[in-house]
């Protein structure tokens, strides 16, 4: 579990479900990267509770054993938020609120709220807000009062309406407004795009937390904000890149995870926009994380709703400088973790090198086997600005080492 001990972060626990389609190991790896999700909230794990269950409780959705023994550890560490792996029905929500009585939050909720609080610009933070709100309508209780109007008060009500009537409501209107701006936003986006030419368009794209804009900052030398938490990028940014004299446009687009709340694709696939209309598609992967090969799969599932699946997509494995291999001791056959690394021809022997047509392996932290990355990018970019003005292509060497 992650050490962050500090007085300003909040007390949590966790609970995840074992059960037919999800072992314990495929458990205990959702529930480390709820952890990580919960530390970038601003929570700290005290605890993790599993339960090996077929059939969720309807109630609870943990037995009423298991809930017994997490009120009890609540109450003893006076926990703020238990959260769960699973999303949870409104109806489950509130039965197990009633009985821990404290902050009862869900993978789809902790989501939202870490997006709530990374999103910076007016487009962001009106994308976020619908999701939330999409989410909240169905769990309105008669206990939430209000939104954005006074208590009470005469001519507040419609004929016969009840205060959760009225909630709804307000919710549901605040929805067609929300919709109605990303849609006038949506088209200044559009136009934005149409405007910046006929320059080849490079999109990044990835899991959360894999080093894209890090990777950004250094290929466009620009300052993309990056950190080591989930989501650190939800506004996808756009920067003019020269490699050569040949320039194109490479943008750096909001991570995905996966169970990535409906209510977030749905309302951020005008965000990813920009992965649509791309010429060529950078696919970054954590190469250090030991359930890469999964993230790969949560993109690309991804990619296939967005229809962008059958794009031209380079593989680039970033973090190699962070791997760590493992060796078997034939004697006894223990596998220990080694801090020996491979070199890029090693990297390049492994079955990773015929992924995506060739991949490439990097560091973007370390600036390892970047002029590689260069070379790779410049010629696939090359090829495409020559398909689109075959008059011009003299201007462009075939390398980016014939400058």
């Amino acid at each position: 579990m992650l050490e962050k001990k500090s007085i300003n972060y909040e007390k949590a626990v966790l609970i995840g479900i074992m059960n037919r389609e999800q072992n314990e190991e495929k458990v205990n790896e959702y529930l480390d990267e709820l952890e990580f999700l919960t530390y970038t909230a601003g929570g700290e794990v005290y605890k993790r509770f599993v339960q090996r269950m077929d059939v969720p409780n309807p109630k609870t959705l943990i037995g009423s054993g298991k809930m017994l023994e997490v009120e009890a550890y609540v109450e003893e560490h006076d926990i703020g938020s238990v959260i769960f792996d699973d999303e949870l029905t409104p109806a489950q929500q509130r039965n197990i609120e009633k009985q821990l009585r404290c902050k009862i939050i869900d993978r789809t909720s902790l989501i939202l709220d870490i997006f709530a609080q990374r999103a910076q610009t007016s487009y962001a933070r009106t994308q976020v807000e619908l999701a939330q709100y999409e989410y909240l309508l169905p769990r309105l209780t008669g206990l939430w009062t209000h939104l954005e109007r006074q208590k009470g008060g005469i001519g507040m009500r419609g004929p016969g309406e009840t205060e959760i009537e009225t909630d709804r409501r307000i919710v549901r209107d605040r929805i067609t407004l929300l919709k109605k701006k990303l849609l006038k936003i949506d088209r200044q986006q559009e136009t934005q795009r149409g405007n910046r030419g006929a320059l080849v368009r490079v999109a990044l794209v990835g899991y959360t937390n894999v080093g894209k804009s890090t990777l950004m900052n250094v290929i466009s030398k620009s300052q993309v904000f990056a950190e080591n938490k989930l989501f650190a990028t939800l506004d996808t940014t756009v920067r003019k890149v020269v490699l050569g004299n040949l320039p194109f446009l490479l943008s750096d687009t909001v991570g995905f995870i996966r169970k990535l709340p409906t209510q977030l694709v749905e309302s951020f696939k005008s965000t990813l926009d920009e992965v649509r209309e791309a010429d060529l598609l950078l696919h970054v992967v954590d190469i250090s994380h030991p359930q890469f090969e999964e993230h790969i799969e949560a993109v690309n599932k991804i990619l296939a709703e967005i229809k962008s699946s059958d794009k031209k997509i380079i593989m680039v494995f970033n973090k190699i400088d962070q791997y760590e291999y493992e060796t078997i001791d034939d004697d006894d056959l223990i596998t220990e973790k080694t801090n020996k690394h491979f070199t890029i021809e090693e990297w390049k022997k492994t079955w990773m090198q015929e992924v995506g047509d060739r991949a490439l392996f990097i560091s973007a932290l370390n600036k390892e086997n970047l002029d590689e990355f260069r070379k790779r990018v410049y010629n696939e970019v090359r090829d495409i600005h020559v398909t689109r003005f075959p008059y011009n292509n003299f201007l462009y060497p075939e390398h980016l080492d014939e400058y």
